[in-house]
């Protein structure tokens, strides 16, 4: 039996471990929905999926809480499949493979899904409970979080009646979220023409790698290295001929990895291994708080692809080096909040063809609206296809919530502490449910993890004991 069964909250645990057990990539919640379907119908409970795919399940208030106010409390089905290089695994058919290190359950070289699958089995706990106290329950489990918030952006209008909702999708516990940011995603296609293949020339491949990566809306203030841009950093100047570059993976992860390969003559080949003798320290250097695990290797490698022409190469590399990454603005309202940024998250390019995905976020739209252009800039001046889409909004802060002032008040009595209240940079859902169902008086909250969209997402096993126990108090005494 798994480790983490044992742990306590063990109901909740072990929901996480079924939860786990089924593949949920983002676009693909087809085998989690009929999973969270049946559950609720197992429960004898009412239970509905949309047409988009979300699913509501309710449960009626307990005894003696009848006339209290509708709770909904939602959570996404889905999750970041994210892994290591050197790891074999199948996210399409095997389940995450989970183990306890000290205080923290972590995955064996991939991403956990403790974002968000810790806030459906939480939920998924109370559903089952016979022993929790609660009002009127509408569970609402949103699919497509990660790569597009389809589900909050399509939810059928008319089916919830509750107007205080819970979101579980805060990572510290000590924490909560009453606004986030909105987003944007920028795509940009382009097309080259091939050369070919002098017969002085050799192929080789260049690897950047060991970064530590994250979560591109809550991790981006930290500065850590993009790979796509390190990449690019490394090839400006080199006087190689690339025929393939493919960097980073979804929109949200801040790309910890990228290979380029190209051919190069034994001339070129040397001057690219001097210079990297000289840059690699010095790369090393400026990442060595951030990233002490870069690496950077360039080995012999048997390439299958043409190489594309010098003109368009050096038009590429010049943009992606233009292309802005990292904090674009941070807020001059509320201390410490980022309230613009862009991630440059995945580089795709060969066989004449190049595509870069691109996500900006801010919690205000005209500065949403401006770092989006800022990055589509470089591109625009080669006359490359760029496509701005999956726009959603921001949730603004209402710090006179009456819920909060509840949930503020309940985290005191229970834990002898101040919670923090704030505002953060990652793309809650809430601020679509509230234009879907407008008047919702909506707190976002949860245990804490670390690392989340990376294989070092890690899930703190005495912060979910302390989290869980927080939200069935808090059903307890809406």
């Amino acid at each position: 039996m798994s480790q983490v069964r044992s742990l306590q909250p063990n109901n909740v645990w072990n929901f996480f471990e079924d939860l786990n057990a089924v593949p949920r990539p983002s676009k693909k919640e087809e085998q989690v929905i009929a999973f969270m379907v049946q559950f609720g119908k197992n429960l004898g409970l009412s239970t509905y999926q949309d047409p988009i795919g979300n699913v509501i399940i309710k449960k009626p208030a307990t005894v003696g809480k009848e006339s209290s106010p509708t709770i909904i409390v939602q959570a996404h089905l889905d999750m970041v499949h994210q892994k290591n290089n050197d790891t074999v695994f199948d996210f399409s058919t095997q389940g995450i493979q989970t183990y306890v290190d000290g205080d923290w359950v972590r995955a064996t070289g991939t991403t956990l899904g403790a974002d968000n699958g810790l806030g459906v089995a939480m939920i998924m706990a109370v559903l089952a409970s016979n022993d929790v106290q609660h009002p009127a329950i509408e569970a609402l489990f949103t699919i497509d979080e990660e790569t597009g918030m389809t589900g909050a952006k399509e939810l059928e209008r008319g089916i919830l009646e509750g107007k205080i909702l819970l979101n579980i999708d805060t990572e510290e516990d000590d924490e909560f979220t009453i606004g986030c940011a909105g987003g944007i995603d920028t795509t940009i296609n382009w097309n080259y023409s091939l050369e070919e293949i002098d017969s002085l020339e050799k192929s080789y491949q260049l690897t950047v790698k060991g970064l530590v990566g994250g979560h591109s809306g809550t991790d981006i203030h930290l500065q850590r290295g993009n790979a796509n841009k390190l990449m690019a950093r490394i090839l400006q100047f080199a006087s190689v001929r690339l025929a393939r570059f493919e960097g980073g993976s979804l929109r949200n992860a801040i790309p910890r990895e990228a290979v380029a390969q190209f051919w190069a003559n034994d001339l070129s080949i040397q001057q690219l291994q001097d210079s990297l003798n000289e840059l690699i320290p010095l790369l090393k250097d400026e990442f060595a708080s951030n990233d002490p695990g870069l690496t950077i290797e360039l080995i012999p490698f048997a390439c299958d692809q043409k190489p594309m022409n010098a003109v368009s190469q050096k038009q590429f590399l010049n943009a992606l080096v233009a292309t802005f990454n990292g904090v674009y603005r941070m807020s001059p309202d509320i201390a410490d909040l980022v309230e613009a940024s862009n991630n440059v998250a995945r580089v795709e390019l060969w066989d004449g063809n190049i595509r870069v995905l691109t996500l900006q976020r801010s919690s205000v739209e005209s500065s949403k609206t401006d770092i989006a252009n800022v990055v589509a800039a470089p591109w625009h001046a080669l006359n490359a296809e760029v496509t701005h889409s999956g726009s959603y909004p921001g949730w603004k802060p209402n710090p006179h919530s009456q819920v909060l002032a509840t949930m503020v008040d309940m985290y005191r009595k229970q834990f002898n502490a101040e919670p923090k209240v704030l505002a953060c940079h990652a793309g809650l859902e809430c601020g679509i449910l509230g234009e879907r169902y407008p008047g919702l008086d909506m707190i976002s909250f949860g245990p804490t993890i670390r690392g989340a969209h990376s294989p070092d997402e890690r899930a703190s096993i005495s912060s979910l004991e302390k989290s869980y126990q927080f939200f069935i108090n808090v059903l307890a005494n809406l």
